[in-house]
């Protein structure tokens, strides 16, 4: 069952990707809400009884900001609609990452300094990223910059399960979080700043695998704690 709601999900994800190289509207509108609500299946099935209430929550707000900005061209209102809805999907999985770890520190879990040194280069990218798009953000730039600061925490708190459960979940998170980052940046620079090439493909290519690289790193961590319960 695990297989084939993953074939699922690859089969929709790539309609959407098709969806954009071919500009079909329908095909777009029918893949790009599936993608989240199969991933989800995906995660119910993956996760077990271990299942947690706020990925599901970071999952649903997910699926809330696609289709949101499936209609952002008809109403702004739409774009402010998606960008609420990510910012909560991020809160949720600021939640997430702090609940899939262990609260015993391992000896190689940042500590102190450590953690400045990771945090940099995050904190100056996602700063970098503001202070470019500030002077073109008009009446969005108090939205867009808490968007910006909520969206480095979460890549922070990703960063920070080092040594807090396994490499392979810690790999999976960090790297689903980088490319959440990488999206979010490359649809705000198309949006605001200037035309990107490949926007769509780009955008929502980084997008899917964040997503499922998130969803498969927290679901590895949940397969260590049952290996280690007696």
């Amino acid at each position: 069952m695990k297989k084939t709601v993953l074939i699922l999900f690859v089969a929709v994800s790539l309609g959407e990707l098709l969806s954009g190289i071919l500009g079909s509207r329908e095909l777009h509108l029918v893949c790009k809400p599936l993608i989240m609500i199969v991933l989800g299946m995906y995660y119910w099935i993956a996760s077990g009884g271990n299942r947690s209430t706020v990925v599901v929550g970071a999952l649903f707000f997910s699926f809330a900001g696609d289709t949101a900005l499936m209609f952002e061209s008809s109403h702004s209102l739409f774009f402010i609609a998606g960008l609420i809805a990510f910012l909560i999907s991020h809160v949720f999985y600021i939640l997430a990452y702090r609940q899939h770890q262990r609260d015993d520190a391992a000896g190689d879990a940042l500590q102190g300094i450590q953690k400045l040194r990771f945090a940099f280069p995050v904190v100056l990218a996602g700063t970098g990223l503001v202070v470019v798009l500030y002077p073109v953000l008009g009446d969005l730039k108090f939205p867009v910059m808490i968007y910006a600061l909520v969206m480095v925490i979460m890549v922070l708190n990703a960063l920070f399960r080092l040594g807090r459960t396994s490499a392979k979940s810690f790999q999976l998170v960090v790297a689903g979080a980088v490319a959440f980052m990488v999206s979010d940046s490359l649809l705000a620079i198309n949006k605001f700043l200037t035309p990107v090439d490949h926007a769509d493909l780009l955008i929502m290519g980084t997008y899917i695998l964040a997503q499922f690289l998130i969803v498969e790193g927290l679901c590895a961590h949940l397969i260590i704690q049952k290996k280690q319960r007696p």
